[in-house]
């Protein structure tokens, strides 16, 4: 069975050879005047994200954690009388990790400098 057609109260089964179509034209209306909701009252708080991305604060924080960390790994190390294998393993692993938090620390870059 196809759609059905309601008509005066009753429902009858519409064959193939029964259907019509109607183009129908619709109109819209849309309000796009400007709204003045007043001043945004996060202003400042976005004023102040935006002083605080453009400071860099996280990311040198980060990498002056990472140069004290490295100094205290490598005087340890030089203080160790006969080092292991897990140990050199250990200084290896900090001193690499060094160019990843540079390689980060300077691929941060704000969109805007782009």
């Amino acid at each position: 069975m196809e759609p059905v057609i309601v008509k005066e109260n009753t429902v009858k089964p519409v064959s193939k050879e029964n259907t019509m179509t109607k183009k129908v034209k619709v109109e819209l209306e849309v309000d796009t005047s400007v709204k003045d909701l007043g001043p945004n009252p996060y202003t400042n708080l976005i004023h102040l994200a935006r002083a605080v991305d453009s400071w860099r604060i996280f990311p040198r924080v980060f990498i002056s954690t990472y140069i004290y960390l490295l100094y205290k790994v490598v005087v340890w190390y030089m203080n160790v009388p006969t080092p292991t294998m897990e140990q050199s393993g250990l200084v290896s692993i900090v001193v690499g990790a060094g160019a990843a938090w540079f390689g980060l620390y300077t691929g941060s870059s704000s969109k805007k400098d782009k």
